[in-house]
């Protein structure tokens, strides 16, 4: 063989380069398709608000920035949180959850922060804090405006310089902790009321996700069931069973106050018992209704104008005598349309 046909028969660097880049791009594409498929398992639905979520959790877990997240109790904040987590090059590192509700005041510094040996009486030997323990990975503050006013200066150090003093220190510690934290509060209504500080605010909410009450995405409702029938049979060990006609009718009206973690435990119970009428014991125990309807502005707005007007043309017919032609002239309406009110209104002479 010819050396000019060894040489035809090798690659050109320019197209070994794009075998390369092509290669990268199919990797690249096969891992985020990946991704993709486990965060629909993560988080469930499909509605408009919560397929942005999803494409804004993805993205945000290639980052390390702060994200707080808003939303109704139940609504799966937690969920969202995990899974910036679960996505992130720190998926391997701790995931630390503070519940700052449960927390009492006088034990936020050392729960978070930790303590030194002899830092306080019962202070036999030293303990790391949430931070410490979230060193590498992230840490959830849960519920963060619960955290006390006098305490929130020292997170925000820890927002600030990635570093803090444990209680009874002389010296500072450095982590390095993704911060992540949920609210159900009005966090504005707070920080007008000083009862939350505006810097650290900012400092939090440089990304916000607000996740949407389930009665917003109620076009997720058949999703989040079939998923919890699934979860629950196979826990249970029982056959899975869809839901009926009925009680899925049903689901659609109810407003679900406890958002998400209602449903779910409610599906738990229901396959657990064998039992669809729980649901209605449940709602009726709890003192809410089904189809209990919240009318819109425009809905206050036609009832507001009827009952006006319905008003005006009582106190004219009696004036009148219960005149018709002459309550007409006067209201500036036809003789034809007064009648018409009066029937719709049911207004009757005393």
């Amino acid at each position: 063989m010819s050396c000019n046909s060894c040489l035809c028969s090798l690659p050109r660097n320019e197209d070994s380069d794009s075998l390369k880049v092509a290669d990268h791009e199919r990797a690249g594409n096969q891992s985020w398709n990946r991704q993709d498929e486990e965060l629909e398992r993560t988080f469930v639905g499909q509605t408009r608000a919560i397929s942005e979520i999803k494409g804004r959790v993805l993205r945000l877990a290639r980052s390390d920035l702060t994200v707080l997240i808003s939303g109704e109790s139940g609504t799966g904040k937690e969920v969202v949180a995990w899974a910036i987590h679960k996505f992130s090059r720190r998926a391997h590192q701790p995931f630390v959850k503070v519940n700052c509700a449960g927390l009492p005041s006088t034990l936020f510094e050392s729960e978070l922060f930790g303590f030194e040996k002899g830092a306080f009486t019962g202070a036999f030997k030293k303990k790391p804090g949430k931070f410490q323990l979230a060193h590498l990975g992230t840490i959830l503050l849960d519920e963060l405006t619960e955290i006390p006013l006098s305490m929130q200066g020292k997170l925000l150090q820890v927002l600030q310089d990635k570093e803090f003093s444990p209680l009874g220190s002389n010296g500072n510690t450095r982590v390095d902790t993704r911060i992540l934290a949920t609210t159900n509060a009005n966090i504005d209504e707070m920080v007008a009321e000083r009862r939350f500080r505006l810097d650290l605010y900012y400092r939090l909410s440089a990304v916000h996700l607000h996740v949407p009450p389930l009665r917003e995405r109620r076009g997720d409702i058949d999703l989040l069931c079939n998923h919890f029938l699934r979860k629950y049979a196979a826990l249970y060990n029982r056959a899975y069973t869809p839901l009926s006609d009925r009680i899925r009718d049903d689901f659609y009206k109810y407003t679900w106050p406890g958002n998400v973690r209602e449903l779910e435990n409610l599906i738990r119970c229901m396959t657990a018992l064998g039992d669809e009428e729980i649901f209605y014991e449940n709602i009726k125990n709890n003192g809410h209704s089904i189809g209990k309807k919240v009318s819109t502005l425009q809905e206050l707005r036609k009832k507001a104008v009827s009952k006006v007007e319905s008003e005006a043309i009582a106190a004219v017919l009696t004036c009148t005598d219960w005149n018709r032609k002459k309550a007409a002239a006067l209201l500036g309406t036809s003789y034809k349309t007064l009648l018409g009110k009066i029937k719709e209104y049911g207004i009757k002479q005393d």
